[in-house]
């Protein structure tokens, strides 16, 4: 007879039990959060600011609103959310106290900090009550998940009727000759850069396996509506190499 204890999931292409994911996702996270940012760039030419510059211009932050940006590492959404709409609060949950600590060194920190918290928190088991928040965004953060689904009931769950729901996440190009090539650099080039920036292949490698692992474009439509959200829409990034994905609690 399988028990819970007995449920693998995916790290990367590695099987691993349910319960060690968030423990081993938390020591990635842990290890590269000093030079989280920097790679970030190095990786995509810095074009993950044109993404999130694109997740904002389809959010259309308004001054009312109660952000909570979960998997929100060094603060990258929170404070282009809180830029566009002066009167904006926000709160940055993330379940690696290291991420948050490198997102409180950045000078939009002190500027936005009467605005602005950081909470240590986990997607699946979120520490807010319910009808908390008008806006619930997630950044290349829901494929490291556990279970995807638990982290789309939360969404659900802390956001007001009304409130709406938006996903950055890497995806999948519907080109095969295209996805081929971004294959060819992802597998070869990050680990790589990976080790000689951050000293650790390893995490950087996970990291690209991760993208492999998570579903396409319609899949996770799908798993959104099934959480309860309406109006499910997606965008492609970059050919579709991310994407937006949006929903509403109606």
């Amino acid at each position: 007879m399988t028990g819970e204890d007995d449920k693998t999931t995916h790290f990367g292409f590695q099987d691993v039990p349910e319960a060690e994911k968030a423990g081993m996702v938390h020591g990635v996270f842990s290890r590269v959060a000093s030079r989280y940012d920097i790679m970030n760039d190095l990786m995509s030419g810095g074009v993950h600011r044109l993404w999130k510059d694109a997740m904002m211009d389809w959010l259309t932050p308004r001054s009312h609103q109660r952000l909570l940006d979960v998997a929100g590492g060094t603060g990258d959404v929170a404070f282009r959310f809180l830029k566009r709409a002066p009167g904006a609060t926000a709160v940055v949950c993330d379940m690696t106290e290291a991420m948050l600590v490198e997102g409180r060194k950045r000078a939009e920190a002190e500027q936005q900090a009467d605005r602005l918290d950081w909470v240590v928190g986990d997607a699946m088991a979120l520490p807010f009550a319910d009808a908390s928040f008008d806006v619930y965004t997630i950044s290349f953060g829901i494929r490291n998940v556990t279970r995807i689904v638990d982290a789309l009931a939360e969404a659900y769950r802390v956001l007001k009727p009304g409130g709406r729901l938006m996903v950055l996440e890497f995806s999948r190009i519907p080109n095969d000759l295209m996805q081929k090539a971004y294959d060819l650099y992802s597998f070869n080039v990050i680990p790589a850069m990976g080790q000689i920036v951050a000293g650790d292949r390893e995490s950087y490698q996970y990291l690209v396996e991760s993208i492999r692992k998570f579903p396409d474009q319609e899949t996770f439509a799908t798993m959104i509506r099934e959480a309860g959200f309406g109006q499910v829409k997606y965008r492609n990034l970059t050919m579709g190499v991310a994407a937006l994905h949006s929903g509403w609690k109606l």
